[in-house]
């Protein structure tokens, strides 16, 4: 699963230019600093990445997560559906079992 914690990595750094270099800086330091979770850690702690986007942001921490995913899906080449009550957490798990099938 080497390939979807690279292709996250990827995608959690360019989601989050969304809100331009200094907003995305103060996510990491925020996740340093809070978490005790670095840049290249994030990945294999997608949870507290969540957590972190919705300390700072509340409901709106899902138009950051949505960039992030769709990222994620364009870089593994699944196509994006958006599904009513999923997360974060289900579109990642969904790529990952895609990823399996292979």
């Amino acid at each position: 699963m080497e390939i979807l914690k690279k292709a996250l990595a990827e995608a959690i750094d360019e989601g989050l230019l969304m809100l331009g270099e200094s907003g995305r800086d103060v996510i990491y330091f925020r996740l340093k600093q809070s978490y005790a979770l670095k840049k290249e850690d994030v990945p294999g702690n997608p949870e507290i990445f969540v957590n972190c986007l919705r300390e700072i942001f509340g409901s709106g921490a899902e138009v950051i997560e949505r960039a992030v995913i769709k990222k994620l899906y364009d870089k593994l080449g699944i196509e994006f559906k958006e599904k009513k009550d999923f997360g974060f957490m289900e579109y990642l798990n969904e790529a990952r079992k895609a990823l399996e099938k292979g």
